[in-house]
C-alpha cells in the first residue's frame, strides 16, 4: 500500500509541473517532448483528412487544407520548440503530406516538391520565426553602433551579447540575432523598427 501511496504521490508531483500556456505545454525543464506528444495526433489526424479528400480535390486545394489544417498547428510554438530533437517527427509527417499532395511513393524524395509548391519545410519554417521575431521586436535588440564608437564592417549587424549559458545561447533571443547577422542583407542597415 505503502509504494501505491508513493507512486500516485510521484504521478501528482509530475502532473503539476506541466503548465500548458496559449496551447504550449510546458514543464519547469523545458523539455517538449511533451508538446511534441500533443502536437503529433492533430498532425497525424490533418494527414489522414488529407488521404481521404484527396481523391475529390485539385492540388491547390489540398494546398489550402495543407495550410488550414496542418501547418497552423506546426507552427504555432515553433519558435520555441523548433531546435528539439524529437522535431524529426513532425518533419516527417510534413514529408507524408507532401507526398499525399503530389501522389508519390512513400519513398520518393520530396525536396523538389517543396520547391514546387512554394512550402517552407520545418527547417525553413523555423528560421523564418526568427527572423520574422527579430523583426517585429526590433526595439528589444541593439546595434553594434549603439554599443561603441569604432568604425567596424561589423557596426550595423545586431550586437550579440556575451554568454557563457548553452540554456540563454539556445533561446530565441540569442538565435534569433545570430540567424539574423548570418543574412546578408543585414550589413545593409540596423533592423527595422
Amino acid at each position: 500500500m505503502q509504494k501505491k501511496q508513493e507512486n500516485f504521490n510521484y504521478q501528482l508531483a509530475f502532473l503539476q509541473n506541466f503548465k500548458k500556456i496559449l496551447g504550449l505545454t510546458l514543464d519547469n525543464t523545458l523539455f517538449w517532448r511533451t508538446h511534441i506528444d500533443t502536437i503529433i495526433p492533430k498532425l497525424s489526424s490533418a494527414s489522414f483528412a488529407l488521404r481521404v479528400v484527396k481523391l475529390f480535390l485539385s492540388q491547390d486545394s489540398l494546398k489550402i487544407v495543407y495550410y488550414s489544417n496542418f501547418l497552423s498547428v506546426m507552427t504555432y510554438g515553433l519558435i520555441f520548440w523548433g531546435n528539439f530533437r524529437y522535431n524529426n517527427i513532425v518533419f516527417r509527417l510534413q514529408e507524408r503530406i507532401i507526398r499525399i499532395i503530389v501522389w508519390i511513393r512513400a519513398r520518393d524524395s520530396c525536396r523538389e516538391h517543396f520547391n514546387k509548391l512554394k512550402i517552407l519545410p520545418l527547417q525553413s519554417q523555423y528560421i523564418l520565426s526568427f527572423l520574422l521575431f527579430v523583426v517585429h521586436n526590433g526595439d528589444y535588440f541593439k546595434v553594434n553602433s549603439e554599443i561603441h564608437n569604432i568604425n567596424t564592417r561589423n557596426k550595423s549587424n545586431l550586437h550579440l551579447p556575451m554568454s557563457n549559458l548553452s540554456v540563454y545561447q539556445k533561446g530565441k533571443y540569442y538565435s534569433g540575432i545570430k540567424v539574423f547577422s548570418s543574412l546578408h542583407f543585414s550589413n545593409k542597415g540596423p533592423v527595422p523598427r
